[in-house]
């Protein structure tokens, strides 16, 4: 079963010119571009029944957790095909299964939108609310040494 999987997968990522590993039979590492995270990296790994996606997000917060929990459980109830989920140390994931009779290069696609859509436009937010002041210290540290903020400048409101 793998093999047809494997097929539908590699066709699609090479017709949509996405960049990817293979390092096993059913395995994918595939690298999402994106505009605020730079790029995300998804695990496309091929089970007996289903499809496992898993893309990392960001790490812990540093701070106001509750708020960013609240931010992706809120969230999840607009998320196609994946959710957000947290592994032991609390670093941020989307996850999702689709069941093998469904992986269609269409499916496949929606599903790799959402996650790049997810986790390339909630990044910012979830920045602000879980890093903060992490976020200001960098700011005040680069403008003590004359450093670029051109990165960070989606953050100016929060060290205006």
């Amino acid at each position: 079963m793998t093999d047809g999987i494997d097929s539908i997968i590699k066709s699609t990522l090479d017709e949509r010119e996405l960049k990817y590993d293979r390092p096993d039979e059913g395995k994918f590492f595939v690298t999402l571009p994106g505009t605020k995270k730079l790029q995300t990296n998804c695990w496309l790994v091929a089970g007996r029944h289903a499809l496992l996606v898993e893309a990392f997000v960001c790490r812990r917060p540093d701070q106001s957790f509750e708020e960013v929990y609240r931010f992706l459980l809120r969230r999840n109830a607009r998320l196609y095909g994946v959710h957000y989920t947290l592994d032991a140390q609390g670093d941020i994931y989307l996850v999702g299964r689709i069941g093998l009779h469904a992986v269609t290069p269409d499916e496949l696609d929606r599903v790799l939108g959402q996650v790049l859509e997810a986790a390339d436009g909630d990044f910012n937010a979830l920045l602000e609310i879980g890093f903060a002041d992490a976020i200001r210290r960098e700011w005040a540290w680069r403008v003590s040494r004359g450093e670029s903020l051109a990165n960070l400048q989606a953050f100016a409101h929060l060290v205006d």
